[in-house]
């Protein structure tokens, strides 16, 4: 019996000693990896995961400038997060927008966006698009 006291507390303090020791996390981009500039993101969610489609704007004019215009948005990539992953980066973005804007002050939109009409409906303000791209 002895035998298996001891050998049970070396194990627990083996186990302990595990515990106590700390994880090193690193990071490594492959041989494909690459960076986009993006000038915005849409996306939408589903109960298993959101998507965020991160694009750049290019105009495109038809005719003389009393015509429509068209703007081309190139969706440069798109990121699957898990809802506990995309919670995750909503608190990593508020805590370094707070902190960005403790700094440089206030961020601005460069073009604000209208007041919607109807307060009753509730609309999510920070796209118009809805649902995957």
């Amino acid at each position: 019996m002895t035998e298996d006291v001891e050998s049970r507390e070396n194990i627990e303090s083996a186990a302990s000693k595990k515990i106590k020791k700390g994880i090193t996390i690193e990071f490594m981009k492959p041989e494909n990896f690459r960076q986009i500039y993006a000038i915005g993101a849409a996306g939408g969610h589903s109960p298993y995961d959101f998507r965020i489609g991160f694009y750049n704007d290019t105009p495109k004019l038809f005719g003389d400038s009393s015509e429509s215009r068209v703007i081309q948005r190139r969706v440069e990539t798109e990121v699957i997060l898990s809802p506990v992953a995309a919670l995750e980066l909503s608190r990593w973005l508020t805590q370094h927008i707070n902190e960005y804007e403790s700094v440089f002050g206030p961020i601005a939109r460069a073009i604000p966006r209208p007041k919607k009409e109807s307060s009753a409906k509730l609309v999510d303000e920070s796209t118009d698009l809805q649902g995957y791209i």
